[in-house]
């Protein structure tokens, strides 16, 4: 559905205990009508950006660009939040309305407006089975998985140095009690579909994190374990994920479940930092300020709980807005719900320790370095392809390969498929040479040797085994020019 640690601005900061006095004044005279101006040497913990900062957390807000217009909206943002993440103006069907013609202006314009204000910018979503463009309806298997891979690789290489996490993959898994990955078009493509985004998201913005965010998964439960599963799963074999998010949107009929830290823990327990990425409580009133409180305190206890996103603004700017779920009613007004979630940040809680930066991958050298300046709108649509080179379907030999190919100008993404010849197979190789120019960049679903000239991919374990004549893939993603010349396949 619908996210900095405050840098040192060298004044001194107000001690916690007169700190909490200020803005619990400040709150009260809100509550009575009273108009508070804040000064722009206000001391820190008097606003959520600022309080949040004093433990090296953000406290960010979904934002809809065009809102930027409306000044009580504008001003709670730059006051209130150091964390933004664009509500619709990053999703596919916004920046690639045309296959391979894409438009940034809208996602632009908010995270230019964060880096005046120095907010930091969650990406969300590069790859989700809802809000796709219409033209990828009648896409499916390798075309699909190609569209996507590239609409990771050019969306995140366009902001390149300028988001600090990306919600790769989002609600991935099904509702219900199996635990299972939900039935979409693209997990049609193949269950290693989400892997291979987090590969080619790496690949294009090595500096951001990149996180997988769901809703429902806020306790333990199957969906929950699920996601839990494949998160360990990719931590144990070097799939690049540094994070998950939890949606937490809570009602009086799900409320916030008992074991929300416990279930926030086990996570962070894996290796990852954990945020919750679009909080929004139904309600009103005590109950509604206790349920934030509640929230916000848990995140505090947890020391790689690194940041708190609330879905919207006011309760006017919500996408539930008739539930209220909000921190500021429709006017801009603080609520109940605003003085405890500022008071529990206030509270303290455990540090942030300093951020290992994630693992990172040599840029493509025909990516200039990020500058301060905005990236044009438009990224020049990637070059024709070829049709997809294919070999003959293996006749008495161990296996055959195809090679589909989706290249742009500087890269490329190649899906490889290898069939198993009347034998099947218990392990495979494939060898193929590069052009002159090209270098591997990310591999998903098998074991490479070299990264230039004559390179090999060997089989993992979960497609080691494959069956007489059936079919499994391996991708690869790389700089320069894509292969043009016949993979070579044989039994490992």
């Amino acid at each position: 559905m619908n996210q900095v640690s405050a840098r040192s601005s060298g004044r001194r900061t107000t001690p916690p205990r007169l700190r909490a006095a200020l803005a619990s004044i400040a709150t009260g005279l809100v509550a009575v009508g009273t108009t508070v101006v804040l000064a722009a040497s206000a001391s820190a913990g008097t606003t959520l950006g600022a309080a949040a900062a004093e433990t090296g957390r953000y406290f960010g807000t979904a934002v809809a660009v065009n809102r930027l217009s409306d000044s009580v909206y504008v001003g709670i943002l730059n006051r209130e939040f150091t964390s933004v993440t664009a509500e619709n103006e990053m999703k596919w069907d916004a920046t690639e309305p045309s296959p391979n013609q894409f438009t940034y202006a809208s996602g632009d314009k908010l995270v230019s407006h964060a880096e005046a204000y120095g907010m930091r910018v969650r990406g969300h979503a590069l790859a989700w089975h809802q809000q796709q463009p219409r033209w990828t309806a009648v896409l499916s298997g390798t075309a699909l998985r190609n569209a996507m891979l590239n609409h990771v690789t050019q969306v995140a290489t366009h902001y390149r140095g300028r988001i600090d996490a990306w919600n790769v993959v989002n609600e991935a898994f099904a509702d219900g009690g199996s635990g299972g990955r939900r039935d979409s078009n693209l997990q049609r493509t193949g269950d290693d579909w989400i892997e291979a985004a987090f590969r080619a998201a790496r690949a294009a913005d090595p500096g951001a994190k990149l996180c997988y965010n769901d809703y429902n998964t806020d306790g333990q439960n199957p969906k929950s374990n699920g996601v839990y599963a494949m998160v360990r799963d990719f931590r144990a074999r070097g799939v690049p994920i540094d994070c998950v998010g939890f949606q937490s949107h809570f009602t009086a009929q799900s409320p916030v479940p008992a074991d929300y830290q416990a279930n926030l823990q086990r996570f962070v327990d894996l290796g990852v930092e954990v945020q919750i990425t679009e909080l929004d409580i139904e309600g009103s009133g005590s109950s509604q300020a206790d349920s934030y409180s509640r929230v916000v305190r848990a995140c505090l206890a947890i020391s790689r709980c690194t940041g708190i996103t609330v879905s919207g603004i006011r309760d006017t700017d919500s996408w539930r807005s008739s539930a209220t779920p909000l921190l500021f009613d429709g006017n801009g007004t603080r609520k109940p719900a605003y003085a405890s979630t500022l008071d529990a940040l206030n509270a303290g809680g455990t540090t942030v320790p300093p951020t290992t930066p994630p693992p990172t991958t040599p840029p493509p050298t025909t990516t200039p370095p990020p500058t301060t300046t905005p990236p044009p709108t438009t990224t020049p649509p990637p070059t024709t392809t070829p049709p997809p080179t294919t070999t003959p379907p293996p006749g008495d030999g161990d296996c055959a390969t195809s090679v589909s190919l989706n290249s742009w100008s500087g890269g490329f993404v190649a899906t490889v498929k290898v069939t198993a010849g009347p034998a099947g197979l218990d392990g495979w190789v494939v060898n193929l040479t590069l052009p002159s120019d090209a270098t591997v960049t990310a591999v998903w679903s098998a074991q490479s040797t070299g990264t230039a000239g004559a390179v090999s991919f060997r089989s993992v374990s979960y497609n080691s085994a494959v069956g007489a004549g059936a079919g499994t893939e391996f991708g690869f993603q790389g700089t320069g020019s894509g292969p043009t010349g016949t993979a070579t396949c044989a039994r490992a």
